[in-house]
């Protein structure tokens, strides 16, 4: 199946998000509301911080004309170093991003009880992954951390894992206290609120990081194109030989 292209290049502003926050779970319209997102999280945005935003949003979608229509065989951009972290895996662990130099990884934000866009997106990678057959797991690993710490443990994650398939050889699913999953999260340009009904909004960006520890392209949304995405999983292999 073939998606739209939502390759976000942002170059200027590594890490910032392209848009406030995607809404999990519920559908208003059939299209998914964007959530009301601010690094404090106590209190909605007034409209002139929404105006400022969707300012900013329009001018990195301007900016980054020309990188959505890049052939791929065009060497991607460096955007900046990946900030590293340290989280807990569905076993139990503790991993690192530093963990995998030398291998492409795919990051990718999600949390289980989301009914919507993030099994979509969790189970488009776990697609790729069985498209990238010997290469993943030796040369290229994904990685999903919740934006619900609170709920999803290692045991939830694992659990969640195992639904989609995922082959945990190459695939960590991780978790942690809520004060570093939600750094680590605005590292990677993701804003997460918790609504009153217990749904999650939050920025549904999955980022490629090289062998070199470089980031080097974010995804928005669930939807992308997924032989793109492969596409560029592999280019980023063919540099490091």
């Amino acid at each position: 199946m073939h998606f739209p292209r939502r390759r976000i290049l942002n170059e200027d502003h590594p890490g910032s998000p392209p848009f406030p926050g995607r809404r999990c779970g519920r559908r208003r319209g059939g299209v998914h509301e964007l959530a009301v997102s601010q690094r404090d999280q106590t209190r909605a945005e007034d409209v002139s911080r929404w105006l400022a935003r969707l300012s900013l949003l329009a001018a990195l979608i301007a900016g980054a004309a020309y990188a959505h229509d890049a052939p791929h065989d065009e060497r991607l951009p460096m955007i900046g170093p990946a900030s590293d972290f340290t989280l807990e895996s569905q076993d139990g662990a503790r991993v690192s991003l530093h963990d995998f130099r030398g291998k492409v990884v795919a990051v990718a934000f999600i949390y289980t009880h989301c009914t919507d866009v993030c099994p979509m997106l969790t189970a488009n990678m776990a697609l790729v992954q069985d498209k990238l057959g010997s290469e993943f797991g030796s040369k290229v690993d994904f990685i999903s951390i919740t934006v619900d710490p609170e709920r999803d443990t290692p045991e939830v994650l694992k659990e969640y894992a195992e639904t989609f398939g995922a082959d945990l050889k190459g695939w960590s699913f991780l978790t942690g206290d809520p004060a570093t999953v939600r750094e680590v999260g605005l590292k990677y340009g993701v804003i997460a609120r918790k609504t009153a009904d217990g749904d999650i909004d939050h920025t549904l960006l999955t980022s490629l990081v090289d062998p070199n520890g470089t980031l080097r392209v974010q995804y928005l949304g669930a939807r992308f194109d997924l032989e793109e995405f492969r596409s560029d999983l592999l280019s980023l292999l063919d540099e490091a030989r």
